[in-house]
């Protein structure tokens, strides 16, 4: 994989005052194989996920309150798994081959979407494409964690997500492109899926773990990682704790996550606003390139000045969101709300999962990131549930000034956990 030219990477938002080895010239070859898979996997998904709502709301007859239920408990199942993969990924040699079931699970589950003819069936299939996610989340996390450095790990992570919304850019102008060829024929699209699901599960036997994490240390001038490999005469001696610091991090974004409920709604809201869906596949693509734009670069600032500052302005432009999505009326205002809903990516996405590398022990990022993701997807559960209710029964505003109060309270906690210092976890 070719590395990007210095003057490229000169052009993206916040390089030109660091050096060239911190920008994406200097993102190691196995993360870009898994940026890219992640870009196949959400083209795939967010070909579905715009049109959701719609679908099973007009086609199938589901209720809002269905809807959440949906995301729910496909979040909360995912979360169980992402927490056990986390432990096995903590007493496995080699992460790869849970990375690629997980993949695989949920591109073979996905295209299923198209022969449903109820809510339930939607439930299933979107259970089982989140146990795919729930396999592969924490492997997936500890393998970034591997190719990055302690002052290079916001950055990675960034790309990693500025990479899965550029999937999330293309997946919805696919799906525009389809359905303006063939007019309201979902199911086709929806099959369609298998395509970039296969080609990302392909992508995945490109990546060399072990090699390219040691590659990435003797670049930046470390030593050679320590990190245990199990062995049937040496197996990892680990641990059941988690450091103070970060099981206090994670409960913070439990906090967090009971106000953050599924996208789903956001774009029901704006469906709403703009009189049909007509052009909400287009706005979740436009969505995607401001997060696209912006993640690799709000990583590197979280680098710079800190993972919790980077937190915190990200979760403040949530509450301001879903403030204004409460209080809005006019379609304009709607589609300018739901662009600046990007930017809360951009600086806390890559932040969020730097800062629980930079707090964990190598031994124990497994466990930590499954944690991590768990905790995220149960607060999507509990979330998109009660969201759903508020919804049905007192009306939008009540339901996003909800999750914006509880966005607000996670920023006044978050001040009072001490996560600013770095250091380096591996040692």
């Amino acid at each position: 994989m070719p590395t990007m030219s210095p003057r490229l990477a000169s052009l993206v938002p916040g390089k030109a005052a660091q050096p060239v080895a911190s920008n994406t010239a200097g993102i190691p070859r196995p993360v870009w194989f898994l940026g890219l898979t992640s870009l196949f996997t959400d083209a795939a998904t967010e070909m579905i996920y715009p049109l959701l709502p719609v679908y099973l709301s007009r086609v199938l007859g589901a209720s809002a309150v269905s809807l959440g239920i949906i995301e729910g408990v496909a979040e909360g199942v995912n979360s169980l798994l992402k927490v056990i993969s986390g432990y096995w990924s903590d007493r496995v040699s080699r992460r790869r081959p849970i990375v690629i079931a997980g993949y695989a699970l949920s591109s073979l589950a996905r295209p299923f979407i198209a022969i449903t003819r109820t809510w339930p069936q939607v439930l299933l299939i979107r259970a089982l494409d989140r146990v795919g996610k729930g396999i592969r989340g924490a492997p997936r996390d500890v393998l970034l964690a591997r190719f990055a450095t302690p002052t290079t790990r916001g950055r990675i992570y960034g790309f990693h997500r500025a990479m899965d919304h550029t999937g999330a850019i293309v997946g919805p102008l696919v799906a525009t492109v389809i359905l303006f060829f063939a007019p309201e024929r979902y199911r086709l699209l929806f099959a369609l899926t298998a395509i970039p699901g296969l080609i990302a599960v392909a992508l995945l036997f490109f990546v060399d773990e072990h090699a390219g994490a040691e590659r990435t240390r003797a670049r930046a001038g470390e030593p050679r990682t320590t990190e245990p490999r199990t062995t049937t005469s040496n197996k990892p001696r680990i641990t059941n704790r988690l450091p103070p610091r970060v099981v206090a991090l994670l409960g913070v974004l439990l906090v967090f996550g009971l106000g953050n409920s599924a996208d789903a709604f956001l774009l029901l809201r704006l469906a709403d606003a703009l009189g049909g869906p007509t052009y909400v596949p287009l706005l979740w693509s436009a969505i995607h390139v401001v997060k696209a734009s912006l993640s690799t670069w709000g990583g590197g600032l979280s680098d710079r000045f800190g993972r919790k500052h980077l937190i915190i302005a990200g979760w403040m432009i949530y509450a301001l969101v879903y403030v204004g999505f409460a209080l809005s009326t006019g379609a304009a205002a709607f589609i300018a709300w739901f662009l600046f809903y990007g930017v809360y990516f951009a600086f806390a996405e890559g932040a969020e999962k730097a800062l629980v590398a930079d707090l964990t022990p190598a031994a124990r990022r497994g466990a930590a990131f499954g944690w991590y993701n768990a905790v995220t997807g149960m607060g999507a559960l509990i979330a998109s549930i009660l969201f759903g209710e508020l919804y049905e029964h007192f009306g939008a505003p009540v339901a996003f000034m909800t999750g914006a109060a509880l966005a607000g309270a996670a920023t006044v906690l978050l001040l009072l956990i001490p996560t600013d210092t770095i250091k380096d976890s591996d040692a």
